[in-house]
This record gives structure tokens, sequence and C-alpha cells, in this order.
């Protein structure tokens, strides 16, 4: 036992080497992994008790059982979410937007901007008073009629509306007005509207309120393909007699929608990563789906506003990567990083270490041949005549090597090669001491008196 620890103890000593070699390999890939992602992002919803809102406080409720810090961000609509995005010192790096409205961006800010995919389906109502005749758009020149706020996307995507009908921002007539949400729903009450354009989900508060008012019916988009056709990023929607009120039987009859999706938009100082993490959590938000929207229909990588992010696409068309299926977010993202560069330390310490076996026998060897040079050395005076009285200091340096060659230890497995250099130093000891001696008697020959 003593003798095989002393074995590993030599081994150890001979590989000391290594001992750097791994700790560069090993700080080199601490070095080049790309860092972990953050745990936490901030997103732009919208006002207040407004769907944006809600949907924003459920998605930040899922992602803090991984972990995750969500910062919301109240804000006036998408419009003010998009320049959110846009603006490096706000501080926001992920918002709800509705599609369609980032094509008023210019080419090279939408270049800033990617998708993760559509969260849920934001239909467009068109409500109007129930004695008021509404067929088609044109109809509504005669009306007065609630566009949306300015700036708002309700008002975006009914200027979409109108022009798809050739009814340009000059042809409106007077009695148009820039209003929406609660106002709007009261000046139908209030019969100073005939009309008004909402958007939201059909939960809305003010939906469900426009749906439940027996003088307040809903138009149903009879084009509704050939709307979509001129404008992909909206939906036809369905929605079944009912559905909104089934006290009032609101609809009275089944009726098709267009609707533009909630989507979720990031720019560049967005961690990729967090791509599947957050999308996971807002399938986890609508996995019991909505009036309109079917479980499981959401996230959706479509419409396709803006290009998406790969890992967003990778998620959409596969789900999970492999390891954030079984393990929580924080662990699975460092595992995935050094699991990548894993491959090329392996590639680097298979080398690198079948190089031990030669370099261990190497350095063993080397305590033992490396004297053989002195005694090759020794040898070439013997044989080439050199005189016996020159060898004394040899034979002193030999003797002395005799000494240290006593405390040199190797492995077991080398004790003959250290035998054979003990033999060989033995041998010219004794040549040199023989010379010594032949010396000594020929010199008392040569003077018997003395």
């Amino acid at each position: 036992m003593r003798r095989l620890l002393q074995d590993l103890t030599i081994m150890l000593r001979a590989n000391l080497w290594l001992l750097p070699v791994l700790a560069g390999l090993v700080g080199a890939v601490f070095l080049l992994v790309a860092p972990p992602p953050p745990m936490h992002a901030t997103m732009a919803t919208g006002f207040a008790g407004g769907g944006y809102a809600a949907f924003g406080e459920k998605l930040q409720r899922e992602l803090a059982k991984q972990g995750f810090d969500l910062q919301l961000v109240t804000s006036d609509g998408s419009f003010d979410n998009l320049n959110r995005l846009l603006d490096d010192t706000s501080g926001v790096n992920l918002a709800l937007v509705q599609s369609g409205i980032e094509q008023s961006l210019p080419a090279e800010q939408q270049a800033r901007l990617h998708s993760l995919g559509a969260v849920y389906q934001e239909p467009l109502w068109l409500f109007h008073r129930r004695e008021v005749k509404l067929e088609r758009m044109a109809d509504l020149q005669t009306l007065r009629l609630a566009l949306g706020a300015d700036g708002s996307a309700t008002q975006a995507l009914t200027r979409a509306i109108l022009q798809a009908n050739q009814i340009e921002p000059d042809d409106y007539p007077s009695q148009w007005q820039a209003v929406g949400g609660t106002p709007a729903v009261e000046a139908l009450f209030k019969d100073e509207l005939d009309a008004a354009f909402f958007i939201g989900p059909a939960e809305n508060v003010l939906i469900q309120r426009l749906a439940a008012a027996e003088d307040i019916s809903l138009v149903h988009f009879g084009r509704a393909a050939a709307y979509q056709a001129r404008l992909p990023y909206l939906r036809q929607v369905e929605v079944g007699e009912g559905l909104l009120n089934l006290a009032t039987d609101s609809p009275a009859r089944d009726l098709t929608l267009l609707a533009p999706s909630a989507t979720l938009l990031v720019n560049d100082d967005f961690h990729p990563a967090l791509s599947a993490l957050i999308l996971d959590a807002a399938r986890q938000v609508m996995a019991q789906g909505t009036l309109l929207d079917k479980p499981g229909q959401f996230p959706s990588a479509k419409p396709v506003t803006l290009p998406l992010l790969g890992e967003a696409r990778y998620y959409h068309d596969k789900g999970l990567p492999l390891l954030q299926r079984y393990l929580p977010f924080r662990i699975a993202s460092l595992a995935d990083r050094y699991i990548i560069l894993l491959i090329p330390l392996l590639v680097l310490l298979i080398p690198l270490f079948k190089a031990v076996g030669p370099l261990y026998r190497w350095r063993i060897r080397a305590r033992i041949y490396r004297w053989y040079k002195y005694l090759r050395e020794v040898e070439h005076k013997l044989d080439s005549g050199t005189p016996p009285s020159a060898l004394h200091a040899e034979l002193a340096q030999l003797e002395q090597l005799e000494d240290q060659l006593a405390k040199v230890e190797v492995p077991l497995s080398y004790s003959s090669e250290l035998y054979d250099l003990h033999l060989h130093l033995d041998y010219l000891i004794r040549r040199l001491r023989s010379l010594q001696q032949r010396q000594q008697a020929a010199s008392a020959s040569d003077h018997p008196n003395d």
C-alpha cells in the first residue's frame, strides 16, 4: 500500500503541468461563453385598466413563478409603445402593439424591431344605434361617427378600413369625430353619435356594456375576406349568436368581424434567449382561451408583421428548448450555454490526455537517462587513453553520483531501468578504481626504495 501511494505521488508530481493547462482551458470557456440572459425585462402595456394592462399583469404573475421579474409600464397605447421601443433611454425592451401599426414606421425604424408573435386577437367592433341603417362603409358618410381618439390604434385601423373603401381623410364629413373609448360609448347612449369604432377583446367592459344595450347593434363585415386580402395583418373572426350576451341574444345572429392581433414586439436591448420563457408564459396565460380565442390558439407566429426572432420562431415550430422542458429557466439557460462550448473543449482535451501517457513516461525516464550523458563522457575519456591520474576527480564525481541515485524515486514499473543505471555506474567506478590500483602498483615497482 505504501509503495502504491508512493507511485501515485510520483505520477501526480510528474503531471503537475496539466493543472495550469486545464485552468487556462476552463478559464477560456468562462470568458468566451455568452453571459446568461437577465432575469428581468421592462414591458410597455397600455392605459391602466385596459386590455393590454390586464394581459401584462397576468404575464407578470406567470413569469414570477420562474423567478423572472417583469416590470410593467403603462402607456397611451400602441403608438406610444412603439416610440418607447425605439427610444434608447426609455428602458423598455418589450411591448404590446396592435398588428399593422408598425407599418406607419419608416423602414429603418422597422428594422430595429422584431416580433415574438401574436398573443391574442383584438376585434374591430362597429356599433351603431339600432334605428340607423348601416350596410356598407359608404353609409357611414351620412352618420355621426366616432373614429377613435387621435393617435390611437383604433383610429389608425379605422382609417385603413376607410381607405380600403376609397374614403380618404379629405373626404371625411364634418360630423365625424376623433373620439373613442368611454366618451364614445356615452355619446352613443345619449344619441350624440350614430356609430362608433372600438377595438378590444370580447370580454372588455365597454364591449360588454354595448352588447347588453337593447338599442345598440353590431355591424357584420360581410366582405371580411376582401379586407384581409388588402390588409394582411387582419384576420376574420366569427362571432356566434349570443356570444357577447346570452340574456339579450347579442349578437342576434352569427357575424363576421375583422381583428388585428396584440403582438409582442422587442428591440435590440431584448435578450433573445428570453423569447421561449416569455412566449411559454403567454401560452399559460391564454391556456383557457377567451370568448373568441380557442384554448391553445395563442401565442401564434401569425400574422407576421415584423421578422420573428430566431428563438421565437424555434418556439413556435418546436416548443420549448429541450432543457427548459425539464429544468428551471435559469439553470437550463446556463447549462445550454456551457454545453455548447463543451464539445470544442473536449476536442482539445482528448489529444491533451492522449499525450499524458507518453509525456509521463518521458518525464520519469528523464530522471534516469539524464545521468547517462555524464557516464558516456567518462567512458569516452577512458577509451581515448586519458591517464588514470587525470580521472581522480571523475571517480569522486561518480561516487557522489552514486549517493544521489540512492535518493531517486521512480514508479515500480521503471525500477529495472534505475537498477541498470546503478549497474553501469558501479561498473565505471570499479573500472576507475582498478586503473588507479594498477597505476599505484606500477609506481611502486618503479621506485622500490622509496
